[in-house]
Protein backbone atom coordinates (compact mmCIF):
# COMPACT_ATOMS: atom_id res chain seq x y z
CA UNK A 1 0.00 0.00 0.00
CA UNK A 2 2.93 2.23 0.98
CA UNK A 3 4.30 1.84 -2.68
CA UNK A 4 0.86 2.17 -4.30
CA UNK A 5 1.06 5.55 -1.95
CA UNK A 6 4.26 6.80 -2.94
CA UNK A 7 3.88 6.42 -7.17
CA UNK A 8 0.71 7.96 -6.73
CA UNK A 9 2.42 10.82 -5.26
CA UNK A 10 5.01 11.38 -7.58
CA UNK A 11 2.46 10.76 -10.63
CA UNK A 12 0.11 13.73 -8.81
CA UNK A 13 3.42 15.76 -8.11
CA UNK A 14 4.33 15.76 -11.82
CA UNK A 15 1.01 16.52 -12.73
CA UNK A 16 0.74 19.94 -11.20
CA UNK A 17 4.38 20.78 -12.20
CA UNK A 18 3.23 20.16 -15.53
CA UNK A 19 0.69 22.64 -15.08
CA UNK A 20 3.18 25.33 -13.17
CA UNK A 21 5.11 24.74 -16.23
CA UNK A 22 2.20 25.58 -18.84
CA UNK A 23 0.70 28.38 -16.71
CA UNK A 24 3.85 30.06 -16.65
CA UNK A 25 4.38 29.60 -20.35
CA UNK A 26 0.73 31.03 -20.73
CA UNK A 27 1.22 34.27 -18.02
CA UNK A 28 5.19 34.68 -18.21
CA UNK A 29 5.69 35.13 -15.10
CA UNK A 30 3.45 35.12 -12.18
CA UNK A 31 3.33 35.03 -8.09
CA UNK A 32 3.27 32.03 -6.22
CA UNK A 33 0.02 33.37 -4.92
CA UNK A 34 -1.13 34.16 -8.27
CA UNK A 35 0.28 30.14 -9.39
CA UNK A 36 -2.16 28.66 -6.00
CA UNK A 37 -5.48 30.59 -7.26
CA UNK A 38 -5.10 29.67 -10.79
CA UNK A 39 -4.62 26.24 -10.05
CA UNK A 40 -6.42 25.76 -7.42
CA UNK A 41 -3.84 24.00 -5.05
CA UNK A 42 -2.43 26.04 -0.94
CA UNK A 43 0.25 28.77 -1.67
CA UNK A 44 2.39 25.90 0.49
CA UNK A 45 1.88 23.22 -2.20
CA UNK A 46 2.69 25.89 -4.59
CA UNK A 47 6.12 26.75 -3.27
CA UNK A 48 6.73 23.35 -2.83
CA UNK A 49 6.77 22.55 -6.46
CA UNK A 50 8.20 25.77 -7.48
CA UNK A 51 11.45 25.09 -4.83
CA UNK A 52 11.69 21.62 -6.44
CA UNK A 53 11.45 23.60 -10.01
CA UNK A 54 14.17 26.05 -9.00
CA UNK A 55 16.88 23.37 -7.74
CA UNK A 56 16.36 21.47 -11.32
CA UNK A 57 16.59 24.66 -13.17
CA UNK A 58 12.95 24.95 -14.78
CA UNK A 59 11.74 28.42 -12.85
CA UNK A 60 13.67 31.48 -11.77
CA UNK A 61 12.90 34.27 -10.02
CA UNK A 62 12.92 37.94 -10.28
CA UNK A 63 11.27 40.84 -7.73
CA UNK A 64 8.54 42.43 -8.67
CA UNK A 65 7.30 46.03 -6.95
CA UNK A 66 4.56 46.02 -5.60
CA UNK A 67 2.16 49.24 -5.01
CA UNK A 68 2.47 50.80 -1.61
CA UNK A 69 5.14 50.31 0.83
CA UNK A 70 5.25 46.49 1.21
CA UNK A 71 7.84 44.30 0.53
CA UNK A 72 8.14 43.65 -3.29
CA UNK A 73 6.92 40.20 -4.16
CA UNK A 74 9.08 37.21 -6.00
CA UNK A 75 7.79 36.38 -9.37
CA UNK A 76 8.88 33.19 -11.37
CA UNK A 77 8.88 32.24 -14.86
CA UNK A 78 10.47 29.68 -17.07
CA UNK A 79 14.31 29.12 -17.88
CA UNK A 80 15.10 28.57 -21.54
CA UNK A 81 15.67 25.21 -20.98
CA UNK A 82 12.18 24.71 -20.03
CA UNK A 83 11.00 26.73 -22.95
CA UNK A 84 12.56 23.97 -25.19
CA UNK A 85 10.57 20.90 -23.67
CA UNK A 86 7.73 22.55 -25.53
CA UNK A 87 9.80 22.14 -29.16
CA UNK A 88 10.33 25.07 -31.79
CA UNK A 89 9.76 25.35 -35.45
CA UNK A 90 13.56 26.86 -36.40
CA UNK A 91 14.32 23.54 -38.98
CA UNK A 92 10.76 24.38 -40.73
CA UNK A 93 11.91 28.17 -40.78
CA UNK A 94 15.10 27.49 -42.05
CA UNK A 95 14.09 24.97 -44.68
CA UNK A 96 11.19 27.60 -45.49
CA UNK A 97 14.28 30.42 -46.30
CA UNK A 98 16.41 28.41 -48.18
CA UNK A 99 13.37 27.12 -50.55
CA UNK A 100 13.00 30.80 -50.81
CA UNK A 101 16.88 31.58 -51.82
CA UNK A 102 16.64 28.92 -54.30
CA UNK A 103 13.15 29.62 -55.72
CA UNK A 104 14.20 33.23 -56.43
CA UNK A 105 18.33 33.30 -56.23
CA UNK A 106 19.37 29.77 -57.74
CA UNK A 107 21.55 26.69 -56.11
CA UNK A 108 24.49 28.77 -56.57
CA UNK A 109 22.74 31.19 -53.76
CA UNK A 110 21.99 28.19 -51.48
CA UNK A 111 25.92 27.01 -51.98
CA UNK A 112 27.03 30.49 -50.77
CA UNK A 113 24.99 31.02 -47.96
CA UNK A 114 25.72 27.04 -47.00
CA UNK A 115 29.40 28.38 -46.95
CA UNK A 116 28.92 31.48 -45.20
CA UNK A 117 27.06 29.26 -42.78
CA UNK A 118 29.89 27.30 -41.75
CA UNK A 119 32.88 29.57 -42.30
CA UNK A 120 32.18 30.55 -38.66
CA UNK A 121 32.70 26.90 -37.98
CA UNK A 122 35.75 26.43 -39.67
CA UNK A 123 36.90 29.84 -37.69
CA UNK A 124 36.14 28.63 -34.25
CA UNK A 125 37.82 24.59 -34.81
CA UNK A 126 41.04 26.37 -36.97
CA UNK A 127 41.60 27.97 -33.63
CA UNK A 128 41.69 24.77 -31.44
CA UNK A 129 43.90 23.02 -34.86
CA UNK A 130 46.50 26.04 -34.24
CA UNK A 131 47.69 24.39 -31.05
CA UNK A 132 48.36 21.41 -32.73
CA UNK A 133 51.69 21.18 -33.72
CA UNK A 134 52.20 18.75 -35.72
CA UNK A 135 51.77 17.90 -40.14
CA UNK A 136 50.16 14.67 -39.40
CA UNK A 137 47.00 14.98 -40.59
CA UNK A 138 45.32 12.17 -37.85
CA UNK A 139 46.54 14.42 -35.17
CA UNK A 140 45.19 17.27 -36.49
CA UNK A 141 41.61 14.77 -36.88
CA UNK A 142 41.77 14.37 -33.34
CA UNK A 143 42.09 18.15 -32.37
CA UNK A 144 39.14 18.55 -35.20
CA UNK A 145 36.84 15.76 -34.12
CA UNK A 146 36.88 17.28 -29.89
CA UNK A 147 36.57 21.08 -31.30
CA UNK A 148 33.73 19.59 -33.47
CA UNK A 149 32.21 17.85 -30.18
CA UNK A 150 31.98 21.41 -28.63
CA UNK A 151 29.97 22.82 -31.60
CA UNK A 152 27.64 20.10 -30.62
CA UNK A 153 28.37 17.04 -32.83
CA UNK A 154 29.08 14.64 -30.91
CA UNK A 155 32.54 13.75 -33.44
CA UNK A 156 35.53 11.29 -32.50
CA UNK A 157 38.53 10.11 -34.58
CA UNK A 158 40.09 6.91 -35.49
CA UNK A 159 43.15 5.12 -37.39
CA UNK A 160 42.16 2.52 -40.03
CA UNK A 161 44.05 0.51 -42.35
CA UNK A 162 43.82 3.05 -45.04
CA UNK A 163 44.31 6.73 -42.70
CA UNK A 164 41.01 7.67 -40.25
CA UNK A 165 38.16 8.98 -40.05
CA UNK A 166 36.27 11.18 -38.46
CA UNK A 167 32.48 10.45 -37.50
CA UNK A 168 29.76 12.80 -36.33
CA UNK A 169 27.52 11.19 -34.44
CA UNK A 170 25.12 13.87 -34.27
CA UNK A 171 24.03 16.36 -37.10
CA UNK A 172 22.44 19.83 -36.08
CA UNK A 173 20.83 20.34 -39.34
CA UNK A 174 20.61 17.43 -40.68
CA UNK A 175 16.55 17.87 -41.47
CA UNK A 176 17.94 20.24 -43.35
CA UNK A 177 20.79 19.36 -44.87
CA UNK A 178 18.60 16.11 -46.24
CA UNK A 179 17.16 18.84 -48.59
CA UNK A 180 19.94 20.78 -49.36
CA UNK A 181 23.07 18.64 -49.93
CA UNK A 182 24.72 22.02 -50.19
CA UNK A 183 25.19 21.94 -46.34
CA UNK A 184 26.97 18.50 -45.73
CA UNK A 185 29.49 20.05 -49.25
CA UNK A 186 30.21 23.15 -47.54
CA UNK A 187 31.24 20.73 -44.09
CA UNK A 188 33.32 18.31 -46.14
CA UNK A 189 35.28 21.57 -47.57
CA UNK A 190 36.10 22.89 -44.32
CA UNK A 191 37.02 19.39 -43.03
CA UNK A 192 39.62 19.49 -45.73
CA UNK A 193 41.19 23.03 -45.28
CA UNK A 194 41.66 22.33 -41.54
CA UNK A 195 43.12 19.18 -42.21
CA UNK A 196 45.21 20.14 -45.47
CA UNK A 197 44.26 17.14 -46.88
CA UNK A 198 41.69 15.83 -49.54
CA UNK A 199 39.11 14.03 -47.44
CA UNK A 200 36.02 11.71 -48.44
CA UNK A 201 32.75 11.70 -47.05
CA UNK A 202 31.12 8.20 -47.35
CA UNK A 203 28.02 8.22 -45.13
CA UNK A 204 25.63 11.41 -43.70
CA UNK A 205 22.89 11.32 -41.18
CA UNK A 206 21.16 13.32 -43.41
CA UNK A 207 21.08 10.80 -46.14
CA UNK A 208 19.64 8.27 -43.56
CA UNK A 209 22.98 6.70 -42.15
CA UNK A 210 23.54 6.69 -38.85
CA UNK A 211 26.89 8.94 -38.28
CA UNK A 212 28.23 11.49 -40.77
CA UNK A 213 31.65 9.61 -41.97
CA UNK A 214 34.42 11.04 -43.78
CA UNK A 215 37.58 9.42 -44.58
CA UNK A 216 40.73 11.17 -43.37
CA UNK A 217 43.91 9.98 -45.99
CA UNK A 218 46.83 8.92 -44.55
CA UNK A 219 50.14 10.68 -43.41
CA UNK A 220 51.72 10.11 -46.97
CA UNK A 221 48.88 10.77 -49.04
CA UNK A 222 47.92 14.15 -46.94
CA UNK A 223 51.63 15.21 -47.25
CA UNK A 224 50.66 15.22 -51.24
CA UNK A 225 47.17 16.54 -50.95
CA UNK A 226 47.73 19.45 -48.39
CA UNK A 227 50.94 20.19 -50.98
CA UNK A 228 48.17 20.48 -53.63
CA UNK A 229 46.10 22.39 -50.98
CA UNK A 230 48.14 25.08 -50.85
CA UNK A 231 49.05 25.06 -54.53
CA UNK A 232 45.88 27.50 -54.84
CA UNK A 233 42.40 27.12 -54.96
CA UNK A 234 39.69 25.13 -52.68
CA UNK A 235 40.02 21.65 -51.90
CA UNK A 236 38.33 19.68 -54.04
CA UNK A 237 34.82 17.53 -52.90
CA UNK A 238 35.17 14.10 -53.02
CA UNK A 239 33.24 12.43 -56.25
CA UNK A 240 30.45 10.18 -54.01
CA UNK A 241 30.40 7.47 -56.92
CA UNK A 242 33.87 6.86 -56.47
CA UNK A 243 35.02 3.62 -54.81
CA UNK A 244 37.01 3.56 -51.69
CA UNK A 245 38.56 1.00 -49.54
CA UNK A 246 36.90 1.36 -46.57
CA UNK A 247 34.39 -0.79 -45.70
CA UNK A 248 32.77 1.08 -42.84
CA UNK A 249 31.55 3.69 -45.21
CA UNK A 250 29.55 1.34 -46.68
CA UNK A 251 25.98 2.06 -47.19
Amino acid sequence: MEMVTRATSHSTDGDTRRRVTRHLLERGHATAADLAQDLGITATATRRHLDVMEAEGQVETRVVKTAGRGRPAKSYQLTPAARTSFGHTYDDLAMEALRWIRRFEGEGAVSGFAAEQVARLEARCRAALDAVDSDDPMARAQALATAMSSEGYAATASVIASGGQICQHHCPVAGVAAEFPQLCEAETRVISRLLGVHVQRLATIANGDGVCTTHVPGKSRGRRAAHGARGGGPVPLPDPSAPTDNPTGQR
